[in-house]
């Protein structure tokens, strides 16, 4: 949510206006509805050995998703998995993952998928992974007469950039795959950039992202012994090579791009007072 946050507070509606499609932008959130596998809450790869996400226990007949629905599971008394719509209220069971060890806490307020995936990662680990036959009789033991939330879920929706972020910001009675071509998605930043499905072909305004840059200042001190104008660009511009010269020497990373940081007075360089610095070290002797 922190994200939808920025976006919104970056967005300028009144250059967003493209079309009849009004302060819509494409995000890089796509229908991958031909491979979409079942896969648990808790990404963390650490936590299974090889074999132990593809542990299944459904009931016959089960997992009969449909297109958009039934896209998470729910664990019955009989210890047996079958596939629910993510907005039905039922109770969570949450896991409390400390070391090796594992605990199943369930709590008795039915809530949906989404927010049992919230409270568990806020308050515990995250909703249950069942890794093995073991767990799944253990998770069976705790959870009495109820259907409860385990972790497992199926979300077609993919990220452009390969992340896995399960967090959505559907607008309400989205997606709705109109017409079963609508397999992008758009934020809707008059409505607090809430998203809509669309079809991909349609043209709309867009929003890039790239790394977090970083930056720092750095003072560096010159002797001008040629009376140079160091404020030249000319200067400054050759002085900026030979400095990324000899950082690069000592192992600068040759895709940190350096430049020159300009004083109020619209300069880079100012001219050394050896009077007063000479005053300043013989009051700090002093």
């Amino acid at each position: 949510m922190e994200v939808m946050k920025i976006l919104n507070n970056t967005a300028d509606l009144d250059n967003m206006f493209y079309s009849n499609n009004s302060y819509r932008a494409w995000i890089g959130l796509y229908d991958d509805h031909v491979s979409n596998p079942w896969r648990w809450s808790l990404s963390d790869t650490s936590f299974y050995k090889p074999g132990e996400t593809e542990f299944r226990r459904w009931r016959v007949g089960e997992p009969n998703v449909g297109y958009s629905n039934n896209a998470c599971t729910v664990m019955d008394p009989d210890g047996l998995w079958y596939d629910e719509s993510c907005e039905h209220g039922l109770f969570p069971v949450c896991a409390d993952i400390r070391g090796s060890n594992v605990t199943f806490v369930v709590i008795n307020t039915p809530i949906t998928w989404t927010k049992a995936q919230s409270y568990c990662r806020a308050l515990y680990t995250d909703l249950p992974s069942v890794r093995n036959m073991t767990e799944n009789q253990k998770l069976l033991g705790v959870i009495g007469v109820n259907w409860v939330w385990i972790g497992l879920f199926r979300d077609s929706w993919k990220w452009s950039d390969g992340s896995t972020s399960s967090f959505s910001f559907w607008k309400k009675g989205q997606p709705d795959n109109n017409n079963g071509k609508e397999t992008c998605v758009a934020a809707d930043f008059s409505q607090s950039g809430a998203w809509e499905d669309w079809p991909c072909d349609m043209e709309r305004a867009f929003i890039c992202y790239g790394p977090v840059v970083s930056k720092k200042v750095m003072k560096v001190k010159f002797e001008n012994k040629k009376n140079l104008d160091l404020n030249d660009p000319a200067v400054m511009e050759a002085m900026l090579k030979q400095l990324k010269q000899k950082l690069r020497a000592q192992g600068l990373d040759d895709n940190i791009k350096l430049s020159w940081r300009k004083q109020a007075d619209g300069k880079v360089f100012l001219k050394e007072d050896k009077k007063t610095n000479k005053r300043r070290r013989k009051r700090e002797e002093l």
